[in-house]
């Protein structure tokens, strides 16, 4: 026989498919949390009051201002790998490494979660079962909003499903690059980026988010929504990481931790659409 093949084996491990990085915590209100179970997110504002003038006794009424206290109470998430010395020692890749980074990713994908439930928790909606996305349905959120007073700065975000963005792509109005400006989600632009792309439309962010309710469905879900609509709350230092080895049973382990709630602060603030994205599942 005058062949003696050989198999080599990557060491350095390729990702798999799975969102692994938080996108929403820079849209949202964010509370670090010194020491205690519950965030309280003071919301402030008029109560709708109007201007008035010096009554018949010579005085100016007064009136009282509208307060309103929400609390997100804080619960422990975790996520723990662990693998014997020897499936380390035997396992091609970095074993140590890659638990490290699926836990992170675990962890990362759970703070979206909690934002996207209580977004979903909203009631303005927008859409219905079976209704194609496009640049109208975006503007009847958009219109709802400014309706309702949220104001229309730099601090709007567009959470979309991948269907909704392929169906905005496709009309000039979102297409010319008079209309719409892009850049990476991190900012600049540099060659390589490990994070999605966003858009900026109509001075609006949009981030495109695999993981939506009712994704590939007919009733897909997105969200437009304003920055102070929606807090988020986590213990300080946020993502506690820890990677470590027992002697005595002869394991490693990596483990990720956070303390954390999400709370929907004004409902106003926050437009549930309904669309249907089958075409593209």
């Amino acid at each position: 026989m005058d062949t003696a093949y050989q198999t080599q084996y990557r060491q350095e491990f390729i990702k798999g498919f799975e969102a692994g990085a938080t996108l929403l915590r820079p849209c949202v209100t964010t509370e670090a949390v010194i020491k205690g179970n519950t965030a309280v997110f003071l919301v402030a504002d008029s109560g709708g009051a109007t201007a008035v003038t010096r009554g018949v006794n010579g005085l100016i009424p007064a009136r009282a201002d509208n307060l309103t206290q929400n609390s997100a109470v804080l619960q422990e998430w975790h996520d723990l790998v662990r693998k014997t010395g020897f499936n380390v020692f035997a396992s091609q890749g970095d074993q140590r490494r890659i638990m490290q980074v699926t836990a992170m990713g675990v962890i990362n994908r759970k703070i979206d979660d909690s934002v996207i439930q209580e977004l979903n928790s909203g009631t303005v909606a927008v859409g219905a079962l079976g209704a194609v996305p496009n640049v109208s349905m975006f503007q009847n959120g958009a219109v709802k909003l400014q309706n309702a007073s949220v104001p229309w700065d730099s601090n709007i975000t567009f959470l979309s499903q991948p269907s909704f963005l392929a169906y905005l792509e496709q009309a000039p109005e979102f297409a010319n690059a008079q209309y719409v400006d892009i850049r990476p989600f991190a900012g600049e632009t540099p060659d390589w980026r490990d994070a999605p792309m966003a858009y900026r439309w109509r001075n609006t962010l949009i981030v495109m988010h695999p993981n939506l309710p009712g994704k590939g469905t007919t009733s897909e879900k997105s969200f437009l929504f304003h920055k102070s609509s929606i807090g988020h709350a986590a213990n300080t230092g946020e993502v506690e990481t820890a990677l470590g080895y027992n002697d005595e049973q002869a394991y490693s382990y990596a483990r990720c931790s956070i303390y954390m709630a999400a709370k929907l602060l004004q409902n106003a603030g926050d437009v549930v659409f309904t669309h249907d994205g089958s075409a593209y599942a």
